[in-house]
């Protein structure tokens, strides 16, 4: 990886970032808005609450599987021009989604949208490093991990609302609206963007499933199964132990997604200077904000305190780990770009099941400690994956503060 796409003028790569992050940010809004409106599809398509939920379990499956799948079957596309055809079919779907009176179909939808949800992701991330000289790279990864942080903060609550204004297909219309004008941007501002790894699908494949790839993506696993056993159920939490209700319970929620979004760009400088150090350091902060969390869990300001540190670290530290597992799978870097995305819903559906599992059997204060002893166990992974070290492929060797990410030149 010794070459790179000379960047342009800084006001252009900001420009193009700001681009991949929109994009990001419309995909995220989509595919989290449902839950907010979940009661009205299941009413318009004839289908109870708890199976309108497959709607949400089809994306994640989507994003998850499908996503790593399409990048394998177009690793010798060009990055640029599938970039913007991604989220022009992305869109089209979405249409389908909303004009169609088949629940059955809008599930079909849900998984292929969710697919090309994890394609662009990748795309972006490729992108992303191509716009930016190599001490940069991690403050890119944050302008696209960003996108998700604020639509998570601001998109679903503001998507929600338009959707109990206008019924869900308002919601809809109003993410296809914000799209198409992301779509043309892409077109017109983000320059050819040369492949992040080798041309060929196996030889991707055998080096973004390698044992060191495979370890940080356990990690990540870990890393947000801890946090998202309690966080699934932090509603009983606050209700019951710390004795807030309604509206203040949406406040702190509010908070905390504001300060996930704060992470999410923070994070990109931690990873430019020592993604592993600053996963691990993450991890730390992780585990006594959620101890923090239980022992003051009846006042509520020092309840808003851990919630705000949990989501500033929480977040803060996926730029890092995007940077560790691209740069840790070398020629492998297109596909391994997708594949932080799986590891981390596979830790929220792993999360989820075991704090379910721990509020009923010890109440609401047993998601917490199940998150932290997650938490705790991941604390040697974090310092034990640090030691890894990219391949040596004759690219330009790792350096003192981690690893060096450039990709190799390739046509548009």
């Amino acid at each position: 990886m010794s070459t790179q796409t000379a960047p342009g003028s800084r006001t252009r790569t900001n420009l193009a970032l700001l681009v991949l992050f929109l994009g990001t940010f419309t995909m995220g809004s989509a595919e989290l808005v449902v839950v907010g409106v979940l009661q009205p599809v299941a009413t318009d398509l004839g289908v109870s609450v708890s199976v309108a939920g497959f709607l949400v379990t089809a994306y994640a499956l989507g994003l998850s599987i499908g996503g790593p799948i399409l990048t394998a079957l177009t690793i010798r596309l060009g990055r640029r021009a599938l970039l913007w055809s991604t989220m022009a079919v992305w869109l089209v779907l979405n249409l389908v989604a909303v004009l169609t009176a088949d629940f059955a179909v809008f599930v079909v939808v849900r998984a292929l949208t969710g697919s090309l949800q994890g394609l662009f992701v990748g795309l972006a991330f490729t992108a992303g490093i191509s716009l930016v000289p190599p001490e940069r790279i991690g403050r890119a990864f944050s302008a696209v991990i960003g996108g998700f942080a604020v639509s998570t903060a601001l998109g679903v609550p503001i998507g929600t609302l338009i959707g109990e204004a206008s019924g869900w297909e308002g919601a809809y219309l109003a993410i296809i609206g914000l799209g198409a004008p992301v779509l043309v941007a892409l077109v017109l501002v983000i320059p050819p963007v040369p492949n992040g790894g080798a041309g060929n699908a196996w030889t991707q494949a055998r080096h973004a499933f390698a044992p060191r790839v495979l370890a940080v993506l356990g990690l990540c696993v870990l890393l947000f199964a801890g946090p998202y056993a309690t966080l699934t159920y932090i509603t009983p939490f606050l209700d019951q132990v710390t004795g807030i209700s309604g509206a203040l319970i949406s406040a702190f929620l509010l908070a905390y997604g504001a300060a996930t979004a704060v992470g999410a760009f923070g994070g990109g400088r931690f990873a430019d200077r020592n993604a592993a150090r600053a996963i691990l350091v993450a991890n730390v902060v992780l585990v006594a904000a959620l101890v923090f969390l239980y022992f003051a869990g009846e006042v509520p300001p020092l309840v808003a305190l851990a919630l705000i540190t949990w989501g500033i670290v929480g977040f803060g530290m996926v730029p890092s780990l995007q940077y560790r597992i691209v740069s840790l799978s070398g020629p492998g870097a297109d596909l391994a770009a997708t594949l932080p995305a799986s590891a981390i819903n596979a830790g929220i559906a792993i999360g989820s099941l075991a704090g379910g599992w721990a509020l009923a059997t010890h109440g609401a204060s047993g998601p917490v400690i199940t998150g932290m002893v997650i938490s705790v166990i991941a604390i040697p992974a974090s310092w034990v994956t640090g030691f890894l070290k990219p391949p040596v492929t004759g690219e330009v060797p790792a350096s003192a503060a981690g690893e060096s990410l450039a990709p190799p030149p390739a046509a548009a």
